[in-house]
């Protein structure tokens, strides 16, 4: 006799099933919630520079391009004009300070010196002469003195005799009195001399000061002369190479006109150009630094050149302690100026992110899905290899720093 035999509900090919089918239902339902609101792309992981947050030694300096020159040049124009008459040294050549380099030539400025010459020979033997007059007058102005001193000597002996004769009644009373008054002349004439002598005096002292003084001046106009003739010849006056040397013989120079230049070679200077973004930045005694065949050589700023041209500034740095062997005069290098002291802080790598974000976010790559998710960030001070970070990220987060200029802006990046 047949049995029938009823269908079991639940069997458990049907529970696996069921339980299959609510799994992916729940995980397709939490994957909607998580994404919703978030964009995605795709992004394939070998095109992605990637940098790790740390914190290090940061300091903020910018590169810079400097140029080697001499730390003292000195320009040699021509004082007087002439025709080159000789040159003694080559372009290049290095030179002693003293040494001669070029002569020239003046026919006027030597003419003119002969005559001044010639005129001062005049008037030091006019001078001669009028002294010797004013001597001879000055002697016979003191002759004429003693020979009224010899009168009035006698004259006053032969008064006393006649005041004793006329006492005696042997000469008239007019005898004493024509005596008498050729006394009193003879003392006037004495006192009229005397003075005569002291202005005499007087006269040749302040004529000899004016004619000495005349003859210094034209002394005085011939030693500028003799100078001026000496300034034709052209000489080193320092130690130096020269350079710019150009003139042959038998070329005219003008007055004032460059001829060369000398540059002292003891000691050098770097010559760098800085963007005019960083003029408040920039003070004296500031320090940098550049590499040279392998080392390292210190610099600090000397001087700065207030001008500002073509959107940047010049500033002169000179070595702090030695200077290297083999430099060379308008040799260009890079310089590393400083623009704050050594200190640890956060660091991120530079790269082409910032172009997109301008510094105010990053993708960083999150640990437990692999992707990278943006998130906002602040930045602070930067040198050519890292941005400085204030707020946003921690030691160890990992960073997409490449360009984002194909991500959009996206909110995640699925990284493959």
């Amino acid at each position: 006799m047949d049995r029938k035999i009823e269908k079991k509900t639940w069997t458990w090919q049907r529970i696996v099933i069921i339980v299959a089918v609510v799994g992916i239902a729940a995980y397709l339902v939490n994957t909607m919630v998580k994404s919703a609101g978030t964009s995605k792309l795709n992004v394939e992981t070998e095109r992605l520079l990637l940098d790790t947050i740390k914190t290090d030694v940061f300091q903020e300096y910018i590169p810079v391009t400097g140029v080697v020159e001499p730390i003292k040049t000195i320009y040699l124009d021509a004082v007087e004009g002439g025709k080159v008459e000789e040159r003694l040294v080559e372009d290049g050549a290095m030179v002693k300070k003293g040494q001669m380099i070029l002569r020239l030539s003046n026919p006027d400025l030597m003419s003119n010196f002969l005559n001044q010459e010639a005129n001062i020979i005049a008037q030091i033997n006019q001078i001669r002469n009028t002294s010797l007059l004013m001597e001879q007058q000055s002697l016979n102005l003191k002759e004429q003195a003693l020979n009224v001193v010899y009168q009035i000597d006698l004259t006053s002996k032969r008064l006393e005799r006649n005041k004793q004769l006329y006492a005696s009644n042997v000469i008239a009373k007019v005898d004493l009195e024509e005596m008498e008054d050729e006394y009193e002349n003879l003392l006037r004439r004495n006192d009229l001399l005397n003075k005569t002598i002291a202005k005499d005096s007087a006269y040749q002292a302040l004529q000899q000061s004016q004619m000495e003084s005349s003859l210094d001046l034209m002394q005085r106009n011939l030693e500028i002369t003799r100078q001026s003739l000496e300034n034709l010849v052209i000489k080193a006056p320092i130690d130096g190479q020269l350079s710019g040397l150009n003139l042959e013989i038998g070329e005219l120079v003008t007055e004032g006109e460059n001829i060369a230049t000398l540059d002292n070679l003891e000691n050098f200077k770097i010559q760098v150009r800085v963007d005019e973004y960083y003029i408040s930045r920039v003070f004296l005694n500031q320090e940098g630094s550049f590499q040279f065949a392998g080392t390292w050589y210190n610099l600090r700023i000397a001087k700065i050149y207030p001008q500002v041209t073509n959107g940047a500034f010049l500033v002169d740095m000179v070595f702090t302690d030695a200077t290297p062997t083999g430099i060379k005069r308008g040799q260009s290098v890079s310089v590393k100026l400083e623009l704050s002291a050594e200190e640890r802080v956060m660091l991120i790598a530079r790269g082409g992110f910032y172009q997109t974000t301008g510094g105010n976010w990053v993708y960083v790559i999150d640990p437990a899905t692999g992707n990278a998710r943006k998130r906002t960030i602040r930045l602070n001070r930067q040198n050519p290899n890292y941005y400085e970070v204030t707020s946003g990220l921690s030691e160890g987060d990992v960073v997409i720093v490449s360009s984002y200029e194909n991500f959009g802006d996206k909110d995640e990046l699925v990284l493959k």
